[in-house]
């Protein structure tokens, strides 16, 4: 399964990720970006180490799980 991992830097300067499934491919980097000074800019979401601040990067994550028969 792919996710997008948006990260951004909160007031206190520590990193934030936020994962969303299933990312439209092939990414936009300049749409990820304008999101992403979005979120900043209406302060949709905010975090323990308060406001996000700045962007700090964004990427594709893909993770693959194989179940292992046991007998």
């Amino acid at each position: 399964m792919k996710k997008l991992e948006l990260k951004f830097l909160n007031k206190e300067g520590k990193t934030v990720t936020y994962s969303l499934e299933k990312p439209v491919e092939p990414v936009d980097p300049a749409t990820i970006k304008s999101a992403m000074d979005e979120v900043i800019t209406q302060n949709a979401f905010t975090s323990t180490g308060g406001d996000l601040v700045s962007i700090k990067s964004a990427r594709i994550v893909e993770r693959n799980v194989e179940e292992i028969e046991l007998g």
